[in-house]
């Protein structure tokens, strides 16, 4: 029993030691388990500010501050901007900032943001935060184009077919046929802007209803404000007025001497006043043109009467143009009268004429050269002349001879040798004579005393521009005078072999002169002061040529639809008529040689005048 105590004693002791030890090194660190140490924190993954700097960005018209929510990084633009080569500016709690791993510098680095672009902000210990930036541009607005409009019969039971509109520079046209309605029409039509109206009424394609007897305005305007204009023009027939002449039995006009009876009708359109059935009679008319299949023809109503806008007057006159293809020569070369300083020159108007039912063509309407108050103003004691050739004077024509000219007394109807016949044939010769004479250019004595200089210069200068064929010496020269005033030239007349258009004389080419080869424009060249007033007043047409080819497109684009028609009756283009130089294929194309001619002979001429 005591060995036993012992030992339970030696136990326990040892079991104390142990415990203390233990303790001990617990106190002292000495065991292997020890506690890590915290870690400190080493930044953040937000993006605290992005935006783009007109600083930095010339392109900008304003700074662009983006908002940042959840990750996505974006602002709505108010204007559209190129966004290729863009550099943001930014603030971030990370230690780098990229893209696809490549590092972005603040308001340095550029980058195309036309896409969404993602940044990665990171911290120095590896954690990562994408952000998306995204900038939106404004919503397209459109434009002002209209695309296409038409009327189709779907909608408009009135129309035999469907009627597609030409688009062309504001105008919307096209060419019906048929008599149909037009005060009733629903308009089909596409476009790329917001809105469509008509003086602020919004419309409605394959829906809204309107009048379209007259010229109707649509204005297409897109969100921002823009407006654009379209006239729509819808021509029945070729958009010309249309004559009705209609002879007694439907007679022909078959004689330049004889007047056949009837009445004449005018369908005015879009730009004349209608003419009710009016009583007239007609005749033939013309030298060389009475000869082809497209007659001309002057018309003299039973009162005097306004007819196609122009002032009220009895005799009218249909030149059927057929040698010009163009049908511009005269009414172009009258355009040059209207800016000169003649006193008058005729006005024209085209229209589509119909002879007792049938369409004969496409006509220049215009006012006869005749004594007049609203044509050749000579009062009741004036003289109105024309150079002319003795196998083109009627049996009651009363005329007389200068030295180089025969003139023919248009008005007043004289007696041969009475009072007032022997004062206009003695003026002219004594003019004549002095200008042949060895006196000529004298300021007092001279030529000067007999002409009026002016209506000289202009009236040579416009048939030298065109070089007029007959204008040189042989016919259709006018010349007027009231006594105790000066001798005037003019009015122009007869300019369908003009600009070119003949094949038996040198008038068909730009180069030479022409009307300066007639007897006494030859001898007034040989005044330098008459030269040097040609070559400034010739600077005035030439300062306007533009105006002229202008004016050549404007009558050739209102002819677009009649020239088409006028040759389906006649079948002149691309065939040979006399006395053509040249034959071309289109209408487009004659329009296209006459505007070339007329530049060429400016420029020759321009040289000439200089060389002086």
């Amino acid at each position: 029993m005591a060995v036993n105590n012992d030992m339970n004693s030696v136990n326990f002791k040892y079991l104390c030691i142990c415990t203390t030890i233990m303790f001990l090194l617990i106190a002292c660190g000495g065991s292997e388990q020890k506690t890590k140490p915290s870690v400190e924190q080493v930044g953040n993954t937000e993006l605290i500010q992005f935006s783009f700097l007109k600083l930095y960005n010339p392109s900008l018209d304003d700074d662009v501050i983006l908002s940042i929510n959840s990750g996505v990084v974006s602002a709505q633009l108010t204007t559209n901007i190129p966004l290729n080569n863009l550099a943001a500016t930014f603030e971030h709690g990370g230690a780098t900032v990229s893209i696809n791993g490549v590092a972005q510098v603040s308001s340095v680095t550029t980058n195309d943001f036309s896409q969404i672009v993602t940044y990665q902000v990171a911290t120095s210990d590896g954690r990562v935060a994408e952000y998306q930036v995204e900038l939106i541009q404004p919503e397209e607005v459109g434009s002002t184009d209209l695309t296409l409009f038409l009327f189709l019969k779907l909608y408009n039971p009135s129309l035999g077919n469907d009627v597609i509109l030409s688009i062309n520079s504001g105008i919307v046209s096209a060419l019906l046929t048929g008599n149909i309605s037009l005060n009733n029409l629903v308009a089909t039509f596409e476009h790329e802007g917001a809105t469509v109206s008509i003086d602020g009424v919004s419309q409605i394609s394959s829906v809204t209803v309107n009048d379209f007897t007259q010229k109707v305005t649509y204005q297409v305007a897109t969100s921002d404000g823009q407006v654009a204009e379209y006239q729509i023009d819808l021509i029945q027939s070729t958009g010309l007025p249309i004559i009705y002449v209609d002879t007694e039995n439907s007679a022909e006009i078959d004689s330049k001497d004889d007047y056949v009876n009837g009445t004449v009708s005018i369908q005015g359109g879009l730009e004349f006043t209608d003419l009710a059935d009016t009583s007239m009679k007609i005749r033939g008319r013309g030298n060389s043109t009475w000869g082809h299949p497209k007659k001309p023809y002057q018309m003299k109503l039973s009162d005097k009467n306004e007819f196609l806008g122009m002032p009220a007057k009895k005799k009218w006159l249909f030149l059927a143009e057929y040698s010009d293809k163009t049908l511009l020569r005269n009414t172009i070369a009258f355009e040059m009268g209207y800016i000169s300083q003649l006193d008058w020159t005729p006005r024209t108007t085209f229209a589509e004429v119909h002879l007792n039912g049938v369409y004969n063509g496409t006509y220049n309407i215009t006012e006869k050269v005749e004594e007049g108050d609203n044509r050749v103003a000579i009062g009741d004691t004036g003289y109105l002349l024309e150079i002319d050739q003795p196998d083109r004077l009627d049996p009651d024509d009363v005329s007389f001879r200068t030295s180089h000219f025969l003139l023919n007394i248009k008005a007043p109807d004289l007696v041969q040798a009475s009072s007032e016949y022997n004062y206009i044939k003695y003026h002219l010769n004594a003019f004549e004579d002095v200008l042949m004479g060895s006196q000529f250019k004298d300021p007092i004595d001279g030529y000067e005393k007999y002409i009026d200089v002016d209506s000289f210069i202009d009236w040579y200068l416009i048939n030298e521009i065109t070089k007029n064929v007959d204008a040189k010496s042989f016919s259709s020269i006018y010349l007027n005078l009231i006594p105790g005033e000066k001798i005037k030239m003019g009015p122009l007349w007869d300019f369908d072999l003009s600009f070119g258009n003949v094949d038996y004389a040198d008038s068909q080419y730009v180069e030479g002169f022409w009307i300066k080869n007639n007897a006494w424009y030859t001898r007034l060249f040989q005044d330098p002061a008459f030269v040097e007033k040609i070559k400034i007043r010739f600077g005035y047409f030439k300062q306007n040529q533009q105006f002229i080819l202008d004016k050549i497109d404007s009558h050739a684009q209102k002819l677009q639809w009649a020239q088409q028609e006028n040759d389906n009756k006649w079948h002149t283009l691309g065939m040979y008529v006399w006395p053509n130089p040249v034959v071309f294929d289109t209408y487009d194309e004659e329009v296209e040689h006459l505007k070339s001619w007329y530049i060429d002979r400016m420029n020759w001429l321009d040289t000439a005048y200089n060389n002086m």
